[in-house]
Formats: structure tokens, C-alpha cells, sequence
């Protein structure tokens, strides 16, 4: 089995800490749905015949027309076999929920929506430049739980200048309020080549402390455990049976096609990535041109770093009996230190981070990768 992405580059603003490949060309939807669905055609292979899960993301999946995407779902159906997919996500953003949407959407195959809430405070969210507002996000899940939706992810964001503890509390109470199945919760980043990497670099804002951010951190393991949650992954929580199958497809190493532009795919042997241009990427595909910018060969040292940057993130770990015997030999080695501390432990020959070891995961990952001898 395999799992099916596409990304819709598609918003209609830009978020000040997004990173990822966007457009405010919405005139352009049309040409790009059927460009999408001609890519899938062209890359079609039996490895990707029979897909898991598929996920609308971008961008804003949402800004697009029902028509639109129901022309996208019917190519997905009649280009591979979808009777196999147990989870179709979409990414919508709550002003988009509408009466009808959320209709269309319950009777459409998506079973599963993810929306980007972030925070409930106004004032962050016009700071964002988010373009709803904490009773929109409400008002779209009680939209999308009337029309039938049960299965529904909440993207939390902390760590904002200034932002006290007791903020935060705050936002985690409004989002438990809603009782979605899921809860994603991140720090904000400052990505280079955004507004807000350039706000940091001219001393507009400052990142949030250490000691801030450890704290929100653990009252958000606290009151989301409390309520029922499990931590099966550093940055995401969900009520029992309802983790993300297809996010958990990155950490498992499950192959994964990536359609559209600056969309990634991996097959086990290598990985490659889309033109991040829409133009560039409408073209080539309407020549009937893979529009891929460029690729990388796997090789053993990638695949084992790769496991250790995915697979370690996640509350199973890393399972040890896959490893080859050298590759088992020094994770051991590299590991003893964070077994000895506490941050790492071994249950069943799986390697994973204890709840110590969160906190400190990029440095335990950093001390498990293993660098090719020149």
C-alpha cells in the first residue's frame, strides 16, 4: 500500500510564518485542477495503484470550487483504485466552511477534515494574518459535526511573542471544547525567507525563552492527556484509533506520491520533488513532462537517518530488529547515554523517546544520525 498526496498551492493571503509553496493566483484553480489530475495520470505505477490514505493539503485545499474538486476526486477514481483508502483528509480553512461545503464534504469519499485554527486569541490571529476568527473556527466545526463530519483534526500553534502560560491554557481549554478527534499543536516557526523570519531579523519580535516554551510544552502533554489524548507522535494527539494515517505514513517509511506543484514523492529507493513554480508546473504537465525539479538516491546511511529523524519522533520508536547489525551496534552505542538519563528507553526492542527526551528530541536525534565516513 502507498499514500497519495496533492497540494493545492492555493490561499487567499499569505500567513506570515508559512514556509510552504503558495499562491494568490486563484484565477488559476482551473488550469490546475486539470493539470493535477493529467499528473496523476502520468505517473501512475502498480506502487501507487492501490493507495491507503490520500490527503488534499497546501495551501488552502478549501478555496476551491466543489466542482473543482469533485472533477479531482473523480479523476483519483477512475486513474487508481481507492476501494483499499481508509482515510481521505482535506485541509480546509474554517471561513471556508459554509452550510453547503460541509454538506458537499459529508457526502463526498474526504472522511476526514483538518482545519488550521491556531489560536483563538483575535489579536494573534490578525497578527498571523489569518484570515478567520475564533467564532468562525467554532462555527466551522459545529458546521461540519451537523452535516455529519466525525472525524475532525485541530491545528494549535504556541510560543507567540509574549504569550504567557496561562494564554496558552487558554487556547488548548477553547480547543478541547470542540472534542475533535485530533489536535496538532506546534511551535511558531521562524522559517527563513518568511515575514516573520524578516520581523525576528529586523528586532520587531523575539522567539519565545527556552524555560516559556518547555512550559507550554508540558501543559500541553498535561491537559491533553487529561482529556483522553494520546501523545503518539511529538506534535500530535488524538482520541484512540483516531491517529493520522497518512502523516503516520511519513514516519513509517510507507511510499508516498506527492502530485502537484512543489509536491515530494518517495519510493523507497529515492525521493524527488516538483517544480515550485505554478506556471512552470502547468506546462510541462499539459506537454505531457514530469514536472519534477530534481531527485535523490537513497542510499543504506540515508534510509537509517531518515528512521531516525521520522520514526523517533513517534511513541512506538524505532523498531531495532530492522536494523542491520551495524546500524544496530551504534544507535546503541550513540543511545547510551539518553538510556542512561532517561530520555530514551527500549521496550520490546523499540527504541523511543520517554517523555523526558521530547524536550530535548532534536539533540537525541542529532547525536543518533550517522555520518558517512569520506
Amino acid at each position: 500500500m502507498s499514500a497519495l498526496y496533492l497540494h493545492f498551492p492555493f490561499c487567499a493571503s499569505r500567513c506570515i510564518y508559512c514556509g510552504f509553496y503558495s499562491t494568490t493566483q486563484l484565477q488559476r484553480r482551473e488550469e490546475y485542477t486539470a493539470a493535477i489530475i493529467r499528473e496523476l495520470s502520468l505517473r501512475r505505477t502498480p506502487l501507487f495503484a492501490r493507495p491507503r490514505t490520500i490527503y488534499f493539503g497546501g495551501g488552502t485545499p478549501s478555496v476551491l470550487t466543489t466542482s473543482q474538486l469533485s472533477a479531482i476526486i473523480r479523476g483519483i477514481q477512475q486513474t487508481v483504485d481507492t476501494t483499499g483508502v481508509e482515510e481521505w483528509t482535506m485541509e480546509c480553512n474554517p471561513d471556508d466552511i459554509t452550510p453547503d461545503l460541509a454538506a458537499w464534504l459529508a457526502a463526498s469519499p474526504i472522511n476526514r477534515i483538518s482545519m488550521g485554527v491556531q489560536t483563538f486569541s483575535p489579536t494573534r490571529l490578525r497578527w498571523l494574518n489569518r484570515r478567520h476568527t475564533p467564532e468562525q473556527a467554532e462555527r466551522a466545526v459545529r458546521l461540519l459535526r451537523e452535516a455529519g463530519i466525525q472525524n475532525i483534526s485541530l491545528d494549535l500553534m504556541f510560543g507567540f511573542p509574549d504569550e504567557t502560560v496561562d494564554e496558552w491554557r487558554e487556547d488548548i481549554r477553547r480547543v478541547l471544547s470542540l472534542q475533535p478527534e485530533h489536535v496538532s499543536a506546534y511551535s511558531l516557526m521562524y522559517d527563513e525567507g518568511t515575514r516573520l523570519y524578516a520581523m525576528r531579523e529586523r528586532g520587531e519580535v523575539s522567539e519565545t525563552d527556552e524555560e516559556t516554551y518547555l512550559a507550554m510544552f508540558e501543559t500541553l502533554t498535561a491537559e491533553l492527556t487529561a482529556a483522553g489524548y494520546e501523545h503518539y507522535e511529538i506534535s500530535n494527539f488524538s482520541l484512540p484509533g483516531r491517529h493520522s494515517r497518512h502523516n503516520s505514513s511519513y514516519w513509517d517509511a510507507t511510499p508516498y506520491l506527492g502530485l502537484g506543484a512543489a509536491a515530494h514523492s518517495y519510493d523507497w529507493e529515492r525521493r524527488w520533488w516538483n517544480i515550485s513554480n505554478l506556471t512552470d508546473y502547468i506546462y510541462k504537465v499539459e506537454q505531457g513532462v514530469l514536472p519534477t525539479e530534481e531527485e535523490e538516491l537513497i542510499d543504506t546511511t540515508t534510509r537509517y537517518n531518515d528512521l531516525i529523524t521520522t520514526a523517533l519522533r513517534t511513541r512506538r520508536g524505532i523498531d531495532l530488529t530492522t536494523l542491520t547489525p551495524h546500524e544496530q551496534e551504534y544507535i546503541r552505542q550513540q543511545a547510551a547515554p539518553h538510556l542512561a538519563a532517561g530520555r530514551l528507553a527500549i521496550d520490546n526492542n523499540r527504541l523511543h523517546l520517554t517523555h523526558a527526551g521530547i524536550f530535548t528530541s532534536d539533540d537525541i536525534m542529532a547525536d543518533m544520525i550517522m555520518v558517512e565516513e569520506e
